[in-house]
């Protein structure tokens, strides 16, 4: 009975995950989990191109100006970097790499919503050797055209190296185009180019023709040409305690999305379409999830995506059910 319960049981989760995931053959870029005490507000993730399977990320507030490396592999921290050259930080919410190989921290968090008159960008070169050090980060002034707000979403486009904000808003924020280059010796305005949901955090693919935008409970994807953001769709999302933070993969084959918390989990999404040439996917439909099965509500897709997850879970429990009252009968 046991035995025929755990295979069953093996076939459903089979049935419910589908494929196994394109991940590379050392175990680098799987679903993981943060083991890092320190780590307890992740609130940024991006993929590093100069060390395959690594994992920058940072604290949302109450640390300082650290940033850490984690291996995909164990989910343990193999570099801490504290930036030094910058001010005091108030609120870090995201973290993207550029063309540049230069990381790009965003202390850009308003939770008033227009408090502060200006916010902060960090920059300093991805380090070549996985070791604690300490980096001079050159630190950029921020300003919106159309005044102080709120944002958990920087990201850095991959061929341009052109500066992107999403602010934050429940009933829909913008998504601001910084200057052409980002400047130390004035303030650096970012204006608004367009209209996007909720969001806690996005990433450009890297071909950086599809910018994706996530939010506590969904994600969706954009088409993105010569700075402005084309048709949509949904994008399967896990399903996640406190959804905070999404980067592709380096080879563009999967998103990562990451959540706050103790232990917080980073879980892989394979990219429909997707190989490892870093393509964004040609057909609607985004992403489908190959570790978790919980969706977003940002559209049709992630509904009927959730529906589908929901008749197969309970089919699958309904079979098990049968098949052991009838072994009881025997």
């Amino acid at each position: 009975m046991r035995s025929y319960l755990t295979a069953s049981g093996a076939a459903v989760l089979l049935l419910l995950s589908g494929a196994a995931p394109a991940v590379a053959d050392d175990g680098a870029d799987r679903s993981f989990t943060i083991e890092d005490p320190r780590i307890t507000e992740s609130s940024g993730l991006a993929a590093s191109r100069a060390h395959p399977g690594i994992y920058w990320t940072h604290n949302d507030s109450d640390d300082g100006p650290y940033v850490y490396a984690v291996d995909s592999r164990t989910g343990k921290t193999v570099a801490t970097i504290t930036m030094k050259g910058v001010g005091e930080p108030r609120d870090v919410e995201a973290i993207s790499l550029g063309p540049d190989g230069d990381l790009y921290v965003g202390d850009i968090g308003d939770n008033l919503n227009g408090s502060w008159d200006h916010v902060w960008i960090y920059r300093f070169p991805e380090p070549k050797q996985l070791k604690d050090a300490t980096v001079r980060a050159t630190q950029y002034d921020v300003k919106y055209a159309d005044g102080p707000r709120n944002a958990e979403a920087l990201m850095v486009h991959p061929k341009t190296g052109r500066v992107y904000i999403a602010s934050k808003n429940e009933d829909g924020g913008g998504l601001y185009e910084g200057p052409a280059k980002l400047t130390t010796g004035a303030t650096n305005v970012f204006r608004r180019v367009g209209e996007v949901p909720w969001v806690t955090d996005g990433a450009f693919s890297p071909d950086g023709k599809e910018l994706v935008l996530r939010s506590y409970f969904s994600a969706r994807g954009y088409a993105f040409e010569n700075g402005r953001l084309g048709a949509d769709h949904a994008v399967q999302a896990p399903f996640q305690r406190q959804a905070e933070s999404v980067t592709y993969t380096a080879d563009g084959s999967a998103l990562m999305f990451g959540s706050e918390g103790e232990r917080s989990d980073v879980q892989r999404v394979d990219v429909d379409g997707a190989g490892r040439d870093g393509k964004s996917p040609s057909k609607e439909g985004g992403a489908s999830s190959s570790s978790s099965a919980g969706a977003g509500s940002g559209g049709t897709g992630d509904v009927k995506g959730t529906t589908l997850t929901g008749v197969l879970v309970l089919a699958a429990i309904g079979f098990l059910v049968l098949m052991k009252r009838r072994r009881k009968g025997n």
